[in-house]
């Protein structure tokens, strides 16, 4: 009988304990999981943000934007203008992380201030479209400068329909090599940040010392007739977003930067900056060298400048040089996309089943294998821009919940951040507001109506899964 009365009020008292504490009462087996040793210095975290933002749209969605904006003055605001946006959220979740240093960075910011339906829709949405969507663009670019490397025009029939299959391919290798363990994995990713860092300085390098005196640049007329609207602005937003994403990725290994409290805000800070500055130049080696309407059809923009300096040798650096680039962003991303899934469902946001750990190789094998497939049935389906734009769709709205979490953050006594964001509450605000004006133009354009509806709807398609599941019933204190 005693025990009954101990294990009933122990029942009573985490039920008014507040949502976070109980989460972790009921979890042990999360917090155990997100318990990862220190190891992560300042300057290294600072280089895992920057690795993990130089990818694959700096070589590859010029092309896009370029089209829905053909003016060297609107393409480059547009640089500036989702530098300014990805700034406001840094400064933001720098508050937010400092607060709140632990592993799962956007998804335990969520949590904390909107509990777990909003957590386990970003989950459901990571499940079903963030992370396959990344994977597909992210492995076409490696795709076609890949095909390039070997000779061939991966832009006509049938190296065009060639790229689908070998994007396919590196999925399944590169979730090969963090399926046998992560030192494989990890070794692939320190090999390549050097490369992708260093391929974006080359090109900005070659271009304005030796492109620029042969051409004077590419910048006049500074906005062409019908270069400019408000609409085609807010699309190419979508695809300049997807370039930026990745200025966030730093807080799902928050639980793992040393002295957490001060070094996660200035790496959010600083590496936005340097992201900033590195995109802005790109653009500008890119227009001092082509004309805005060869960007706009050039897939490998990068490429195509390195011939335009150098010949064929600088062709084959620069696409060797992004290939690396993106095959390294690829790994990062299913190493951290299946940490995250994995993490979730040990949570219980997730099914069960994705948090089996390999017996062999010790990894999360059900979360690799899940988002790998997934993320070839993406890429034999789509484009790169259908991708990219899914992406974008589906991540944005989970930002902006994570930036506005600061609002709610506040309001607790016991909430203490060592960096408060300067601006309050403008900051946070534009971040808020871009995404929702962002999100509006894309379903008032007839073009994109249809699929930011489908992926908004997909989403959406998440509660009743979530009340049908352990999460909804757990959520309820069932």
């Amino acid at each position: 009988m005693r025990d009954e009365r101990f294990v009933a009020m122990i029942k009573l008292l985490a039920r008014r304990l507040p949502l976070h504490y109980r989460i972790r009462m009921t979890q042990p087996d999360f917090a155990r999981a997100s318990s990862l040793p220190r190891r992560l210095g300042l300057w290294s975290a600072i280089a895992v943000l920057v690795g993990s933002t130089i990818g694959s749209g700096i070589f590859r969605s010029p092309a896009g934007i370029a089209d829905k904006l053909p003016g060297p003055l609107p393409l480059l605001a547009i640089w500036l203008t989702g530098g300014i946006f990805a700034l406001c959220g840094a400064l933001t979740l720098a508050e937010v992380a400092g607060a709140f240093p632990r592993t799962g960075g956007v998804y335990v910011f969520i949590r904390e201030a909107w509990g777990r339906l909003p957590a386990f829709l970003f989950g459901w949405a990571e499940l079903v479209l963030i992370r396959a969507a990344a994977l597909g663009a992210i492995s076409t670019t490696f795709s076609e400068y890949f095909i390039r490397v070997l000779g061939y025009d991966p832009r006509v029939a049938p190296y065009s329909n060639y790229v689908h299959y070998v994007a396919a391919v590196a999925i399944l290798l590169t979730a090969t090599f963090n399926y046998v363990g992560i030192k494989w994995g990890a070794l692939v990713q320190n090999v390549t940040t050097l490369a992708k860092t260093g391929a974006v300085v080359v090109i900005i390098v070659l271009a304005l010392v030796l492109g620029l005196p042969q051409t004077g640049g590419h910048f006049t007329p500074a906005i062409p007739e019908g270069s400019f609207t408000i609409a085609r602005f807010g699309l190419a937003l979508v695809s300049v977003l997807w370039v930026y994403d990745g200025w966030a990725d730093v807080s799902f290994v928050g639980g793992e930067v040393v002295d957490p409290e001060k070094n996660l805000p200035r790496v959010l800070i600083a590496g936005t900056l340097i992201i900033i500055a590195l995109y802005l130049l790109a653009n500008v080696a890119y227009l001092a060298v082509l004309p805005v309407e060869e960007i706009r059809h050039s897939k490998l923009v990068a490429a195509d400048v390195a011939d335009k300096l150098v010949g064929a040798a600088g062709v084959a650096f620069v696409s060797v040089a992004v290939m690396v680039s993106t095959f390294g962003t690829l790994n990062g991303s299913v190493m951290t996309g299946s940490r995250i899934l994995f993490a979730m469902a040990a949570d219980g946001l997730l099914f069960k089943p994705v948090a089996i750990v390999d017996k062999r190789f010790q990894t999360p094998s059900v979360a690799i294998a899940l988002e790998a497939g997934l993320g070839v049935v993406f890429v034999l389906l789509g484009t790169f821009e259908q991708l990219a734009d899914t992406f974008v769709t589906a991540i944005v709205p989970f930002y902006a919940l994570a930036v506005a979490s600061v609002f709610v953050l506040r309001r607790r006594p016991d909430f203490r951040p060592p960096f408060r964001v300067p601006g309050y509450p403008v900051v946070p605000a534009i971040f808020i507001v871009a995404t929702i004006l962002l999100l509006g133009n894309a379903i008032i354009d007839p073009t994109s109506r249809i699929p930011t509806l489908a992926v908004l709807g997909v989403i959406l398609l998440g509660i009743p899964i979530f009340y049908l599941s352990k999460g909804g019933r757990a959520a309820d204190g069932s």
